[in-house]
């Protein structure tokens, strides 16, 4: 049995043009669908705003930003609570690393009987886990600061503690701050410069009038002893008073005639060289980072008090 004879598929000039066309037309066709496709995936629908010149400058913003601070400016101090929620609770907030959960009673109960000076050195130069500052620099947050943060957190555990006492204004801005804060009027620059002038004329008719007796003044000896003792009463006040008001690890007492006369009978440069060295549980200077001379000012207010 013979096979059919096959013929072309293409048997008219119709048929060709047709197949010529499709040749090409098809993979157009599909190039286009598949660009499409891909295209999709970015397209934006109608009212987006991915595109907006806000939404793109802050896509294509740097990640770090600098930021510059006027030190002229007197410094905003933050509350209590910003310094806790910025700082603290990270730890207190539940009671991590056996630190003291905020708002709870029976754990702060010890640490307020200790007294607030007491809780703002362990805040102060750390404790146990907790590092110094709770991890934040002074030039963060200030003493005060720190000192605002410790009053919130006790006082949310049945402390009473007294809001401490703001540090004074410093910096060229902090004259024209307090006149605003205590509603005295600015000085302008034409009385400045008046006032400039009457003390310039009145110095040049000091000099050229006859000298007169100077009058007695204090000892300069006897003023910078008073500033020693004031240095020294508030390092204790602040670093000192922890261990020594309670004669803790061994720490003779402040006041203690007993605890100190075996102390009393060495040199004096001795005692000074165990405070600003450290001798047995007491690190150098306390712990704190005062410098050598209010260090024995501490040392000159505590043996004073023994004796």
């Amino acid at each position: 049995m013979s096979e059919a004879p096959q013929g072309a598929p293409i048997k008219t000039p119709g048929q060709l043009i047709a197949a010529v066309v499709a040749a090409f037309a098809i993979p157009i066709v599909v190039i286009w669908l598949l660009a499409y496709h891909v295209n999709e995936t970015v397209r934006t629908g109608a009212g987006t705003d991915l595109l907006a010149d806000a939404a793109v400058a802050k896509r294509i913003a740097p990640v770090a930003q600098v930021t510059v601070n006027d030190a002229n400016a007197p410094r905003a101090f933050k509350t209590g609570e910003e310094v806790f929620k910025a700082v603290c609770a990270t730890c207190h907030a539940a009671g991590l690393a056996g630190s003291p959960k905020f708002g709870d009673n029976a754990a702060w109960a010890p640490r307020i009987a200790q007294g607030y000076d007491a809780l703002l050195h362990s805040a102060l130069q750390g404790k146990n886990a907790m590092p110094p500052r709770g991890g934040a620099t002074p030039d963060a947050y200030s003493d005060y600061e720190i000192a605002r943060a410790v009053v919130y957190m006790a006082n949310a555990g049945g402390a009473k503690f007294a809001e401490p006492s703001a540090p004074p204004a410093q910096g060229p801005g902090a004259t024209a701050t307090a006149q605003a804060a205590s509603g005295a009027p600015a000085q302008s620059a034409d009385a400045a410069a008046q006032a400039a002038a009457q003390q310039a004329a009145t110095a040049m008719a000091s000099l050229n009038a006859p000298s007169a007796p100077a009058a007695a003044s204090p000892p300069a000896t006897a003023t910078a002893s008073a500033d020693a003792a004031q240095a020294g009463k508030a390092l204790y006040q602040q670093v000192c008073q922890a261990c020594h008001a309670a004669g803790v690890l061994n720490a003779p007492k402040f006041g203690n005639k007993a605890d100190w006369a075996p102390r009393l009978k060495e040199p004096m440069d001795k005692i000074y060289d165990y405070a600003l060295h450290g001798k047995g549980a007491m690190p150098p200077k306390g712990g704190s980072t005062a410098s050598d001379a209010d260090v024995k000012a501490a040392v000159d207010y505590m043996v004073n008090a023994a004796k």
